[in-house]
């Protein structure tokens, strides 16, 4: 390695830009009087009356060139290129545009805090969760104290999660530590072996168990959290569901939305139903009451839910909100909070894959594995040599370095102080590849000790039906007294 590069890395810096990344992280930050620079507005609705505050778009200058050619969804997700044949950020921007959803704003996320009383998580102060569906509603209901519950998923593929796959999980934990609500994890083994036809449902369904393993791991508690496999729970009162909202869609809806063909097998085209129904909550009869109904129950199918995820399981979710009033229990539309994709080690445009295992930081690897991975894959926004680096600076907007730090440092003041240490050139990409490796090397670690806790016999607690136990808001707001009008004696 030639001691006149800055980090060892050729690598050409895309969109090379001088604003700082965290001067796009929004309002947010304002509101925590943190000293970010000159934080501007990147986007905001047009027709908003003058005395309403901005909507500020949560992305990267890296992610301003994304086009319409980028394809997302819930099976295949890759990111636009411009005309040279580069590999463009995903624009989130358009995303939330195109699928019509809200963006996070400063006044939603004062309202959470208010109601709360907990500082929002990095990942929502730094954009990193980053829209929603009726995330308002689900906090109305938190002020009044009503239940609601929540639901996420994970579709076992593999025996083990990398680092990308814990990013909702672990923002799911946080948010069921703080509205204290019950919460069911799907392993959807059945939709991975109708999807990947190099895998069969005897494989998925171990990969299931074992990745459900690895939830547990991220600290969920066990008297509030309930996971199932599809392969083993899909009966009752959640089929009776399934055929229900199959029986509601038709052919050319699903087609629509998930682009299935003549040559879709029909397992395929079947699995959107499953999906969609863990958002009701009376597919769950067993964790409402120690004597679960006989029958699904207009009382148990008003119990809302939200639902965390990555953008590309939107469209599951946009079906089932235009169907769930369909239902003989009708359910209220699931709300929705979703995530950016964590980017790849080869840089923007590609998310972690657990099938390209250069992609990714696994949950199983070594320290020395991280070290080596980050070094070698990990993309740099650092110039061709020291000079340069010296001179011109850095661009971490994207560099995958600091993007890692970005969703793992919790302190909001030394990130903004690498930040601008890399674009002045005063950190080299080497120094800032040596702080996020020593982040993950510890998260990794921490992680894996944790798992070594979870034993056969703990599995089987998180994955028994049965009642759970959570408390909620524990000083909802007092409902108005209904005052009976006295009539006037004549």
């Amino acid at each position: 390695m030639s001691p006149r590069k800055a980090s060892g890395r050729g690598q050409k810096t895309p969109h090379a830009s001088r604003k700082s990344f965290t001067s796009s992280l929004g309002a947010p930050f304002r509101r925590l009087s943190l000293v970010f620079g000159s934080l501007k507005h990147t986007a905001e609705f047009t027709g908003m009356a003058d005395s309403k505050p901005e909507i500020v778009v949560p992305i990267r200058d890296a992610e301003k060139s994304a086009s319409t050619e980028q394809e997302i969804n819930p099976w295949d997700v890759h990111a636009a290129h411009d005309e040279q044949g580069n590999i463009l950020a995903f624009d989130y921007v358009a995303i939330s545009q195109k699928w019509a959803t809200k963006l996070i704003d400063n006044d939603l996320l004062e309202r959470f805090e208010r109601l709360t009383g907990h500082k929002p998580h990095r990942w929502l102060r730094r954009g990193l969760f980053f829209s929603h569906r009726d995330f308002d509603k689900i906090l109305d209901k938190y002020e009044a104290g009503e239940p609601f519950f929540m639901y996420t998923g994970r579709g076992p593929s593999s025996d083990a999660l990398h680092l990308g796959h814990t990013i909702p999980f672990s923002f799911t934990k946080w948010l069921q530590d703080v509205f204290d609500v019950p919460l069911v994890i799907m392993l959807t083994d059945d939709e991975k072996a109708l999807f990947k036809d190099n895998l069969t449902f005897e494989d998925t369904y171990k990969f299931g168990l074992q990745n459900a393993k690895d939830i547990i791991a991220c600290g969920f508690d066990p008297k509030k959290t309930f996971i199932f496999s599809d392969l083993d729970y899909v009966k009752g009162h959640m089929l009776m569901n399934v055929w229900e909202f199959a029986k509601l869609i038709t052919f050319n809806q699903v087609r629509g939305a998930f682009g299935f063909n003549e040559s879709t097998n029909i397992g395929r085209i079947m699995f959107p139903s499953v999906q969609c129904v863990a958002s009701f909550a009376t597919s769950y009869p067993e964790i409402w009451s120690d004597n679960p109904p006989a029958d699904r129950t207009k009382a148990i199918a008003k119990i809302p839910c939200l639902i965390p995820m990555a953008i590309d399981q939107d469209p599951y979710f946009r079906l089932v909100r235009d169907n769930a009033h369909r239902m003989r229990y009708p359910s209220p539309k699931p709300a929705l909070i979703h995530s950016k994709f964590l980017t790849a080690l080869q840089g923007a445009g590609g998310k972690m894959s657990a099938s390209d295992p250069n992609s990714a930081i696994f949950m199983t690897d070594t320290p020395n594995q991280i070290k080596n991975k980050i070094n070698k894959h990990a993309f740099s926004g650092g110039r061709d040599t020291i000079e340069e680096h010296r001179r011109l600076g850095g661009n971490p907007d994207v560099d995958v370095s600091f993007q890692y730090l970005s969703y793992f440092e919790e302190d909001d003041e030394k990130l903004k102080q690498i930040e601008e240490s890399y674009r002045k050139g005063e950190l080299l990409t080497g120094e800032l590849k040596k702080m996020a490796i020593t982040l993950l090397q510890e998260y990794v670690k921490d992680f894996q000790e944790r798992r070594k806790q979870v034993t056969d016999e703990v599995l089987k607690q998180y994955m028994t039906p049965r009642k759970l136990e959570w408390k909620g808001n524990p000083n909802p707001k007092p409902k108005p007294q209904k005052t009976k009008e006295k009539k006037n004696a004549k």
